[in-house]
């Protein structure tokens, strides 16, 4: 009798801090995921400039001349 209470103290025990460790994991990934979604949204918004970036440098292109299809025509 007094063994069985022995071996079953020693799984609440083992139960106890595997409850412990994960938390303790749970409250890490927890803050892994907010600082990769504050990552992810730095991230996001510099993508967004580098496309304002790239639509205002295309914007300040000259224009391609029109070809017509008679020119392509002759060229080829």
């Amino acid at each position: 009798m007094t063994s069985d209470f022995t071996q079953l103290s020693e799984k609440i025990n083992l139960l106890a801090e595997l409850t412990r460790a994960l938390r303790r994991e749970n409250d890490d990934l927890r803050k892994q995921a907010a600082a990769l979604a504050s990552e992810n949204a730095e991230l996001a918004q510099r993508m967004a400039q580098a496309h304002e970036r790239v639509a205002a440098l295309m914007d300040s292109l000259p224009a391609e001349p029109e070809i017509e299809a008679k020119d392509v025509e002759e060229s080829a």
